[in-house]
């Protein structure tokens, strides 16, 4: 019978870190080697571990009472994911372990996502210290605890999270349930994203993004030439609002502030006052030449801070970025940065969406280093 737990630990661990492999599939490209590796790594874990402890539990016929504990476990399995609750499982660290059905429609996030991503960054960024320091002391054994916590992509609802200490028999560790209750459970709970977009709305912002590039595409051929600054100066204009809450241009290598285009009473002016090599994502981008797209960006001031000290991520109320090196072919010299933020119940940003600005911001470099 210990046989039979450990390999169901250690299978249990390898489909948490497949799941993770999966989401990882948003990282840039230039990384795709390091995740190319690691999925070759889990082959050879399977060839050589899983795959011979399996064919040895199978040869020796299943241990007295086995089949009724894998019975209870997919039965398990079952009410929890169909728990009319919004539940999750987390570690003391708030990594998700598993989530629900019904907690994926509250979070808006696919369960395949949530797996192995801390649930603290899908809260707003004011509750995710206490939401940690809570979910630490529950795995530390020292008893129940509740608080109201509010989901990013949903900062007006206020959601009363509870949370208790358990040890399910395929855990090395003591893990966290996580019951999530909106204010009036009665309503009907808000449908994922998933369920929001049915082929007619894919096909929808599909034709958006190629108005969007068609505009892009005017607004620099009809740019003066030899002008990088006016070149640039014509971007934010195209993106804002349409697609992007924020929208800031960084020119150069060593990135000067050019524009900065936000929502009506926002921090503007404090966002064009930072200096860029305050911002490490700007900076980073500016390095490395390469794009990061960002859903709940974590930490907090990752984009750095304004004259008072406040992260600049939090007081624009940012739910997902991208930041994007303009320039003219992979490994080229950097013409600037672009940052574009959304804020409040806008959807993140997409690959799709990702993938268009990255052929736009070669456009855009083109079009800077286009001689007078």
């Amino acid at each position: 019978m210990a046989d039979t737990d450990r390999f169901s630990e250690d299978l249990a661990d390898f489909v948490r870190r497949v799941a993770e492999l999966k989401a990882s599939r948003a990282v840039p490209s230039g990384d795709l080697g390091t995740m190319l590796d690691a999925a070759l790594f889990e082959l050879d874990h399977v060839a050589e571990r899983l795959w011979p402890d399996f064919e040895r539990l199978a040869a020796d016929g299943p241990a007295v009472g086995a089949t009724a504990v894998w019975d209870d476990q997919r039965l398990l399995r079952a009410v929890f994911q169909r728990f009319p609750l919004p539940v999750a499982l987390v570690d003391g660290e708030t990594v998700v372990r598993r989530l629900n059905t019904a907690a994926a429609d509250l979070t808006g996030v696919r369960g395949g996502y949530a797996t192995g991503r801390p649930f603290a960054g899908f809260l707003t960024p004011s509750d995710r210290t206490a939401f940690r320091s809570q979910a630490a002391a529950v795995a530390r054994r020292e008893g129940d605890r509740s608080l109201t916590v509010r989901l990013q992509h949903q900062p007006r609802l206020p959601v009363r999270a509870t949370l208790t200490a358990l040890r399910p028999g395929n855990e090395p560790r003591t893990v966290v349930l996580v019951v999530l209750q909106p204010p009036d459970t009665r309503e009907p709970l808000p449908r994922s994203v998933r369920g929001q977009t049915p082929d007619l709305a894919e096909a929808t912002r599909n034709a958006e993004l190629l108005e969007l590039t068609d505009a892009m595409t005017v607004a620099l051929l009809t740019a003066p030439s030899g002008d990088p600054t006016g070149v640039l100066a014509r971007v934010p204009e195209v993106l804002h609002g349409r697609f992007a809450d924020w929208v800031i241009a960084d020119e150069g290598a060593q990135p000067r502030r050019r524009t900065v285009l936000g929502p009506e009473g926002g921090p503007v002016a404090d966002v064009l006052a930072q200096d860029p090599a305050d911002c490490p994502l700007v900076m980073e981008t500016a390095r490395c030449g390469a794009p990061t797209l960002q859903v709940r960006p974590d930490p907090p001031d990752s984009f750095g801070r304004d004259a008072s000290g406040a992260p600049v991520l939090v007081r624009a109320h940012v739910t997902s970025l991208l930041c994007v090196p303009l320039t003219a072919e992979p490994g080229g010299p950097v013409e600037g940065v672009l940052s574009l933020f959304r804020t409040g119940a806008r959807l993140a940003f997409s690959m799709a969406e990702a993938r268009a600005v990255d052929v736009m911001s070669r456009h855009i470099a083109l079009a800077m280093r286009r001689p007078g």
